[in-house]
């Protein structure tokens, strides 16, 4: 493996890169790898989420650039290179559950035309040249439409990149060779926070968020050991300080207890073009240190290891 590899991680806002596998990139980056964040959208429409800054006049009156700021911060808390796509926040009502979706508006990210926005996504993989990208699963890790739009930018873009007759004008063909879904909100993390918060006697803060949880359980194949970096994690949310309450739920868990219960960030290895041992530890295992020419990994077959695929072959 090369000393120096490139990580390009695929979010739909400000903020979403600093609640999953935020402590993965802030690893690689002190471990003298590349990490470039991705933001498919500037978080215009994000409502205010921290109840201190609800009534805030300088938030009121443009949030567009507050967000901004607040990205610029996390960044450098976490180290990482990052770049704005450039389209615009779809918005989705809060509620839990969520109310029903209204019509979207004119112009959004999720409204887009795919092949708009593959392109975008092509020309920044052409660009920084990742070696593994991460983005969402194909239900968005919850169905915001701007997360599932980020899934299928994602997907088709991974795919295009390496294709030299594929948006020629967005710069010369460069394959990614692995691609992976963020999966670090799972049913088993929860569990594990609540046996050892009650162990520890600490009441139980994830008691109604467990017993209404829903979300299908996804397969796990990735898991990164990240909990020293945990703290920058937080900071690098914290920094997000319109979308975060510094009370809520992200920060319930004693940071102790979460990085002697649960100190990884995990992943779901969705495609490859290299040989993959499962599980990993590491989302570069496998990369080799001379990369094959983009062109012979375009005329390659691509092992694909989606959530069915993986479902199917366990059942046969």
């Amino acid at each position: 493996m090369s000393d120096r590899l490139r990580l390009m991680c695929v979010h739909a806002h400000p903020d979403d890169e600093s609640s999953k596998g935020a402590a993965t990139m802030a690893r690689y980056v002190d471990q003298g790898h590349e990490v470039l964040v991705v933001s498919c959208t500037g978080g215009e429409r994000g409502d205010v989420l921290n109840p201190r800054l609800k009534d805030d006049p300088h938030i009121l009156r443009d949030l567009a650039q507050v967000r901004r700021d607040e990205m610029r911060a996390a960044q450098e808390i976490l180290g990482v290179q990052h770049t704005w796509l450039g389209f615009v926040d779809s918005g989705l009502p809060e509620g839990d559950p969520l109310p029903p979706l209204p019509p979207l508006p004119q112009g959004c990210f999720a409204l887009e035309p795919l092949e708009i926005t593959t392109e975008a996504l092509v020309e920044e993989i052409r660009r920084f040249r990742p070696h593994v990208i991460t983005t969402y699963d194909e239900e968005g890790g919850y169905p915001h439409p701007d997360h599932i739009m980020c899934h299928d930018v994602t997907v088709a873009a991974f795919r295009a990149a390496g294709d030299p007759a594929a948006y020629p004008h967005a710069g010369p063909a460069w394959q990614p060779l692995k691609l992976y879904y963020n999966a670090s909100f799972s049913r088993a993390r929860i569990e594990a926070y609540l046996a050892a918060l009650t162990e520890a006697g600490i009441e139980n803060p994830y008691a109604d968020w467990l017993a209404g949880w829903d979300r299908p359980e996804r397969d796990v194949t990735t898991r990164v050991v990240c909990g020293d970096w945990f703290p920058r994690r937080d900071d690098a949310l914290r920094a997000h300080a319109t979308q975060v309450d510094p009370d809520g739920f992200f920060f319930l868990m004693p940071m102790d207890l979460q990085q002697q219960v649960w100190p990884t960030d995990d992943f779901e290895l969705a495609a490859s073009y290299v040989p993959v041992s499962l599980p990993e530890d590491d989302l570069f295992a496998g990369v080799p240190s001379e990369l094959p020419a983009a062109d012979a990994l375009a005329r390659s077959t691509t092992l694909e290891l989606s959530h069915d695929t993986r479902k199917e072959r366990a059942a046969s």
